[in-house]
């Protein structure tokens, strides 16, 4: 394998950062293949004390967020939203939207980044914490949507009746956002405000 001439890198030529580069892409090119295989690692374990897998949390809000109709960055944010927590459990919410942050709109990767401390809306007090501690972004261009995401996809997807849709169904999309141009002005969206699409109705009695 060829190799830069190299071991210090203020001693590289232009020669051999040209050949960094052309050898980085095809590792590149298959990071929603190392992301998904982290994300299928976390159907391993269950969460401890919980009645479900990291996975099936993951799998469960993506669901939610496709039967809601949201578009395919939410989708797959959603998805990973809690991709970290395997190697960053003290700060999964940013790990996981580092992840993403490259290849979705602005307001996802910000909905994920902070869904951590909005989540504690819902249990925080019981630990003598603020539950109120997200209200510091009450005047953030994304608070509605990371409330919204919070109530709609994420605090209420641990439950092992749900009927979610498999690993294997949400890869193309996986695969889709990730084989974007990274930072693309056109995909990131910077400041632009969608929320999160209506509540679609629950199915209704067959027959």
């Amino acid at each position: 394998m060829k190799s830069v001439n190299f071991t210090q890198m203020k001693d590289g030529t232009k020669e051999d950062y040209e050949l960094l580069s052309q050898m980085e892409k095809p590792f590149v090119a298959l990071t929603a293949s190392r992301v998904l295989a982290e994300l299928a690692k976390q159907g391993e374990d269950a969460i401890t004390g919980y009645k479900i897998t990291r996975l099936e949390h993951g799998l469960q809000s993506a669901t939610r967020a496709l039967h809601d109709n949201a578009d395919i960055d939410w989708v797959v944010g959603t998805l990973l939203h809690d991709v970290g927590d395997g190697l960053a459990p003290q700060n999964h919410d940013r790990f996981a939207a580092e992840v993403i942050r490259p290849f979705v709109r602005e307001e996802v990767s910000w909905v994920v980044e902070h869904h951590g401390i909005f989540q504690t809306f819902y249990y925080g007090h019981h630990y003598g914490w603020d539950k109120n501690a997200r209200d510091r972004f009450k005047d953030h261009t994304y608070f509605g949507s990371c409330a919204d995401f919070c109530e709609r996809w994420d605090q209420n997807s641990f439950d092992p009746d749900y009927c979610s849709k498999t690993l294997e169904f949400f890869e193309p999309m996986v695969f889709e956002v990730f084989s974007r141009t990274a930072y693309d002005p056109d995909i990131v969206q910077q400041g632009k405000v969608l929320g999160l699409p209506p509540t679609a109705p629950a199915p209704g009695p067959v027959g």
